[in-house]
């Protein structure tokens, strides 16, 4: 498996920080999460969307760096939300029941909609 590094590009859109990700989300990527995450929080938002349209490959050590990140905004009191997953992602995330603390929607649109943005 050829392994592509994370990265993360912040923007904003509708009042929320989108954190655009594109690579893989493993051990490696604890440095391109966190500092998408300070970006994000940096802009103000109160609610992040961690667009995954351009992640490939997520594994169970980033699914515990995506943990993190959820301790880290509730602590903040900021709401985090999730696009782009497909659908074996998506299964996983409602199994491991990251769904029950991370709302995830199709795409952009439809999860700024969905977070009353």
């Amino acid at each position: 498996m050829n392994l592509q590094a994370l990265s993360a590009r912040v923007r904003t859109k509708n009042g929320a920080a989108v954190v655009e990700l594109s690579g893989d989300v493993d051990g490696s990527a604890e440095t391109a999460l966190r500092t998408g995450y300070k970006e994000a929080t940096a802009t103000g938002a109160e609610t992040i969307l961690l667009d995954f349209a351009g992640v490939g490959y997520i594994n169970s050590t980033g699914i515990a760096l995506i943990v993190g990140v959820l301790a880290e905004a509730r602590k903040d009191k900021r709401k985090v939300i999730a696009c782009g997953l497909s659908g074996h992602y998506r299964e996983i995330f409602q199994v491991t029941r990251l769904s029950d603390f991370m709302p995830i929607f199709a795409d952009e649109q439809e999860a700024l909609a969905g977070a009353g943005t």
